[in-house]
């Protein structure tokens, strides 16, 4: 029997998005979404270079670690058929992945080539006149960013120049790993960064995704092996939502708060407001599909959910 999308999209006027639920007895309902009749845009592969990070480096103090982030004004489409006028770094919300192991000499230089005046702030410890607050890039403008990488966890970027809460909601943001001294266990690693899009302008999200693309996990599941644990660097840039979530189903997992202790809750959700982000392992006990999604029912439906495919 053929799915039932659980959302239709209709473009309303000005590139609003008007929604409508679809509720059919006769469907599977989460079970209809997944696979190559899901409403995600994107080709298979084409969100990896946010959710599979680079190998972790060993400890070597005074190591540069140098990237590189340009402020890029440009369209991305955030649902099938759906596109958003975005302010991003390198050209992908989220922006790139930075990793570092603690005690290298991170060194940022950031091009500002947007229509706005922006800056990155990154989470975690450095001086003040590299907190980008002060340092403002206008248009055109660059500035280099360089400080010790501490402490060791789950962090994240962002822009910080007002109003804030634009700027953040239009793009400017992602996900900073500093790893430890001593590595942490070998282990699948993923980078979900969670998002929503005010697509219509009203102050309220009518998308919502990980790494950017509505129901792109549900369209193409995540292959892991039952074998292997999965670690997920997670993150919170929902604007205009007081909290967003990650829930796993038919398993349990390791939830380390930040990711710079040996703390950890063993559960199957976990809520996070704005800029709070942790680690997750998992250990999966059984193959098969396992669903996972923001537990506010509105979040999923409206493209925060997708799908591990757990084999042997």
């Amino acid at each position: 029997m053929a799915g039932v999308p659980l959302i239709r999209f209709a473009a309303g006027a000005e590139g609003g998005v008007e929604r409508f639920a679809v509720h059919d007895q006769a469907a599977l309902g989460h079970a209809s979404m997944i696979g190559d009749q899901v409403p995600a845009p994107g080709a298979p592969g084409a969100l990896d270079s946010l959710l599979l990070p680079t190998p972790p480096l060993p400890h070597e103090p005074g190591r540069v670690r140098e990237y590189r982030l340009q402020a890029i004004d440009r369209e991305i489409e955030v649902a099938q058929g759906v596109h958003f006028a975005a302010w991003t770094y390198n050209g992908t919300v989220p922006g790139p992945v930075i990793r570092a192991t603690e005690d290298d000499l991170l060194r940022v230089r950031f091009v500002n080539g947007g229509a706005h005046p922006h800056t990155i702030h990154f989470h975690g410890i450095h001086p003040a006149n590299m907190d980008g607050v002060f340092e403002v890039v206008d248009s055109g403008d660059e500035f280099t960013y360089e400080f010790p990488a501490r402490p060791y966890g789950m962090h994240l970027y962002h822009c910080h120049t007002t109003p804030l809460k634009k700027h953040i909601h239009k793009g400017l943001y992602g996900a900073f790993i500093i790893d430890p001294p001593e590595p942490r266990k070998p282990a699948k690693e993923l980078v979900m960064v969670m998002n929503g899009f005010d697509t219509d302008g009203d102050g309220e999200n009518n998308f919502y995704s990980v790494n950017g693309k509505a129901f792109y996990y549900a369209k193409y599941p995540i292959e892991v092996r039952r074998s292997e644990t999965v670690r997920i660097y997670l993150a919170n840039l929902t604007e205009f939502d007081l909290i967003n979530s990650f829930h796993l189903h038919g398993e349990f997992f390791r939830y380390y708060p930040t990711g710079s202790t040996d703390f950890f809750e063993y559960t199957d959700t976990v809520m996070l407001s704005q800029g709070q982000r942790g680690i997750i392992e998992i250990d999966f006990h059984h193959t098969g599909k396992f669903m996972f999604h923001a537990h506010q029912s509105e979040f999923t439906e409206l493209g925060w959910m997708g799908f591990f495919d757990v084999v042997d």
